[in-house]
């Protein structure tokens, strides 16, 4: 048995993994790649593998860095199934159709540029209607039901606790008469977080490849988080602001939703406070995802089971407001009155929220919340990380708005519970591949499982292909295309840092820099600048 890594391989999205077994191929996840320009290259690129020799894909979840690629793979002509739980399913009868129509208003922009330049129109990863039309291909399945594939190969999705419908993946592969236990932990929920059960526990496996988002830190607890956002709303509010919150629009934005009703439902206290501020959801497919949720009751934990029987609706709530129209969406910041707007995405690249950060960034009234994981290379991770100046639609804002984050919020485990789920294993994985996460956060993780529990690990590259036992197949594996990419990558974060010191300098300047400064900055730059000619050359 073989396993190939076609994306989340040292970064966080993209997650596309190929298995190997005697007589079959399959995937395990088929992601669009988010954050860094040469990232998201890979997704206009040809699938590294045959397409007809894919026989199925399992997905372990609707999120688009797990999902967002399985379009193309129809639209080039995969026509294999693609298992998922019913939730899963549902969710992705939505959210990929909404990816085909952001790729198809991206390359809109995208050529009318072209034009300018007298190129060619180029042509979108996927449409919406390819989003639509690959759902033909999925088959849900129930959680903790056996799935055989043939005499040789079986599997079981089991509830990993990080949104509506996400699994954990059991394989069970049969070659030369041994059965082993392969587990995919798709991504590890946090503990305690709304409307969803906690992760699943495995109790063995032979071989395990588990995700890292978050394996270099710890987060906060949901219990005294919850507290905090409402502190920030009101305070924000009573200072004349809007509260701007960048959101996943599935599972994040009901997560948040739920925290509101139950804080609003509890805090008699604060009650009529709560009440009277107007909470916006600024997001067609967050209200069209918030409506499965509604469906899927059978998901829920039994918090949020409580609240159905009592007959109340757990995400929806008086001062609540589903925005669907873009007049809708327009007029919020045309309104003045202070209120909170939950809009995607959630990592600030495309969507309502660039709108609403470009009217909100520069007033220091406002405050822009975090939620969730931001990527290296995209705005939102720029805007946490401090920078004072960002583009978005090509135009310089201020950031002069209070910035803050809330990581209890994440939907993925901290490294402290995915140590803890690995300690779970009565059995221990022999060899353990850690991937979608940065890799220096991997590297921490690494080294944390070795010293706690002496497992040999290895940290996957792009399109390198190993023994399920981790021996690495393809070793010094190198091509004009992963060449192309470095060089590429590296002039992505030249153009980043190039971009920090413009946005400083013109800061400083107002600030009165001494002169004996900027000529110091200049001659260096001048050195730079003779040093990229030589390379042109």
């Amino acid at each position: 048995m073989k396993i190939t890594f076609y994306g989340a391989a040292r970064t966080v999205t993209g997650s596309c993994h190929m298995v190997e077994t005697n007589n079959k191929k399959f995937l395990v996840d088929c992601g669009l790649f988010q954050g860094k320009l040469t990232d998201q290259m890979l997704n206009y690129e040809d699938f590294p593998f045959h397409l007809n020799e894919i026989d199925f894909v399992i997905l372990t979840h609707a999120h688009i860095d797990h999902s967002g690629r399985i379009p193309k793979l129809y639209k080039l002509g995969f026509n294999g199934t693609i298992y998922a739980t019913t939730a899963t399913k549902d969710l992705c009868s939505i959210m990929l159709a909404d990816s085909g129509h952001i790729q198809e208003k991206e390359i809109e922009w995208v050529n009318r540029k072209r034009k300018r330049a007298g190129k060619k129109p180029t042509e979108p990863i996927y449409t919406a209607q390819d989003g639509i039309d690959s759902m033909k291909l999925f088959k849900g399945v129930d959680y903790n039901e056996e799935v055989m594939i043939d005499d040789n190969i079986k599997f079981r999705l089991i509830d990993a606790g990080h949104m509506l419908g996400s699994s954990i993946v059991e394989l069970f592969i049969t070659e030369d008469g041994k059965e082993e236990k392969v587990v995919f932990s798709g991504d590890l929920g946090n503990l305690n977080m709304p409307i969803i059960n906690d992760p699943t526990f495995i109790d063995e496996a032979d071989h395990l490849i588990i995700e890292s988002t978050y394996g270099d830190r710890l987060h906060s607890k949901i219990e005294e988080q919850t507290g905090k956002l409402i502190e920030i709303i009101i305070d924000t509010i009573n200072r004349g602001g809007n509260v701007i919150i960048p959101s996943f629009a599935v599972g994040r934005t009901q997560e948040i939703l739920y925290e509101i009703n139950k804080y609003y439902e509890e805090k008699s206290s604060l009650k009529d406070v709560i009440s009277k501020i107007p909470i916006y959801v600024d997001s067609p497919l967050a209200v069209n995802a918030t409506k499965i949720f509604e469906e899927n009751p059978e998901y829920y934990d039994e918090d949020a089971l409580r609240y159905l029987l009592k007959g109340d609706n757990p995400l929806e709530f008086e001062n609540l407001h589903f925005v669907e129209s873009s007049e809708e969406s327009k007029a919020l910041n045309e309104d003045m009155t202070p209120k909170v707007i939950i809009s995607a995405s959630g990592m600030c690249e495309v969507g309502r929220i660039k709108h609403h950060l470009k009217h909100n960034l520069y007033r220091p009234e406002c405050t822009v919340l975090f939620v969730g994981y931001q990527a290296d290379g995209t705005l939102g991770q720029k805007i946490l990380s401090g920078e004072r100046l960002v583009k978005i639609f090509d135009e310089e804002i201020a950031v002069n708005a209070e910035i803050r984050s809330l990581d209890a919020f994440s939907g993925h485990a901290d490294q402290e519970l995915l140590l803890k789920w690995i300690d779970r294993f009565s059995k221990k994985p022999k060899n353990i591949f850690i991937v979608h996460g940065e890799y220096e956060a991997q590297q921490v993780f690494k080294e944390e499982i070795t010293k706690k529990f002496n497992i040999p690990c290895c940290i996957p590259n792009y399109e390198e292909t190993y023994d399920i036992n981790g021996e690495l197949l393809n070793a010094n594996l190198s091509s004009y295309k992963s060449t192309r990419f470095d060089i590429l990558e590296m002039l992505a974060f030249l153009k980043q840092d190039v971009d920090t010191m413009t946005n400083s300098v013109k800061s400083e300047i107002k600030n009165n820099i001494e002169m004996s400064d900027l000529v110091s900055i200049l001659e260096k730059l001048e050195e730079v600048k003779k040093a990229i000619a030589n390379v042109r050359e």
